[in-house]
């Protein structure tokens, strides 16, 4: 019973359905905001989806303003331009709209913006998170949308250092944004590239997550329910943007993997990090790319495991069908096979192949790989990734 020992954490309000972004304005007075910020990304604010949004705050009479100079990967420079128009604007709290990036830069600029110590000092290190005054946290409501990373059900954001070019995760349990509004409608505008790289982004959270050692099973029922969602219904939304039944389960599964990895993550993730960081990739795409050169690497340590998430999710050939069904999933998407593919004259010297397994090891996300991610692993990984060797 040593090990049975664990903290568990589940998200917050979720108003989820189809239609439902016309709940925005009772949504924001519940959690009383009257001046928000409207946080989102520079390509979605020309899109219909942020006018006809922005009109139902307007018909209701909300007060708001509208920050999108977010990146894909974001960056320090993003968070305080954001923190420098939340201040001027008298906001009161933020509407994080978009994927991931603008989550969790909206929600970093509400953390930030009242806190007298760098961004830094925040970081998703032991009880860092305690440095922060709680009570300066401007609420946060948050409507993704594309379906893959989770941010809006997590208490952390991903920002970029610039000086060192590595990937941070500030935390604080107040970042968790108050409500929630997931409406499939708002992800049918994606392209097929983005559904793709989300998609396998939200399977990937549900995949380590579950291999990841520890005791939490509710994360891992949440896990293995979110991969048998992604399997079944990513390549429907790929194939047809218009699919609302194939986007809500994506959603859904989305959110799910978010939960689950509370648990932990793992090498997927601790490689994807330096590579978004160095060469500025989606992220989602990226973690795909090397899916299945960790599923082989940590093979030793989760062949049961998976095979046991083979056998619930209907795959047949236990870990070995699993990783196949994972190379197939790739191909119906238009995943790139190695990191030469995906990535415009990718031939890093040894140097910076070096630097990419520095930055991998020490990534917050490596210490929940079920294999101990060494430098000769991650630089193994990185090679295989390169070469399309499994």
């Amino acid at each position: 019973m040593t090990k049975l020992v664990s903290k568990w954490n589940y998200p917050t309000t979720v108003r989820f359905g189809a239609g439902r972004i016309a709940e925005l304005p009772e949504v924001l007075k519940d959690v009383g905001i009257s001046n928000p910020l409207f946080v989102t990304d520079p390509g979605l604010a020309k899109l219909p989806v942020v006018a006809s949004t922005l009109k139902i705050l307007a018909d209701a009479g909300v007060a708001h303003g509208v920050f999108s100079e977010v990146k894909p990967n974001p960056v320090e420079s993003n968070l305080y331009a954001g923190v420098e128009v939340f201040k001027a604007g008298g906001h009161d709290g933020i509407i994080a709209f978009g994927g991931g990036s603008a989550l969790d830069l909206g929600k970093l600029i509400a953390f930030q913006a009242h806190q007298s110590r760098p961004v830094w000092d925040f970081e998703d290190i032991g009880d860092w998170y305690t440095r922060a005054d709680a009570s300066k946290i401007a609420p946060i409501v948050a409507v993704p949308t594309t379906a893959g990373t989770g941010s809006e059900v997590g208490r952390a954001g991903v920002l970029t250092h610039e000086a060192s070019h590595t990937k941070k995760v500030i935390f604080h349990p107040k970042m968790m944004p108050a409500i929630v509004i997931a409406d499939p409608e708002l992800t049918a505008g994606m392209p097929p590239f983005i559904t793709a790289g989300t998609g396998m982004d939200a399977l990937a959270h549900c995949l380590e997550a579950y291999c990841a050692p520890g005791y939490h099973p509710m994360a891992d029922g949440i896990a293995l329910e979110g991969m048998r969602l992604s399997f079944e219904n990513l390549p429907k939304a790929f194939a047809d943007g218009s699919d609302l039944t194939a986007r809500a389960h994506m959603m859904s599964a989305a959110a799910m993997g978010a939960t689950a990895f509370q648990k932990g993550l793992g090498a997927i993730h601790s490689l994807s990090h330096p590579i978004g960081a160095l060469y500025d990739t989606h992220h989602g795409m990226t973690n795909a790319v090397f899916m299945p050169y960790v599923l082989a690497f940590n093979r030793s340590a989760i062949e049961d495991r998976i095979a046991r998430a083979a056998a619930y999710i209907g795959i047949d050939g236990g870990f070995d069908g699993f990783a196949k069904a994972v190379l197939d999933l790739r191909t119906q998407l238009n995943v790139p096979h190695t990191l030469a593919d995906f990535i415009k004259d990718f031939a890093p010297d040894d140097a910076r192949k070096n630097l990419i397994a520095d930055m991998a090891i020490v990534d917050p996300t490596a210490g929940g790989n079920p294999v101990e991610l060494t430098k000769d692993g991650a630089q193994s990984l990185l090679d295989a990734a390169i070469e399309g060797r499994l």
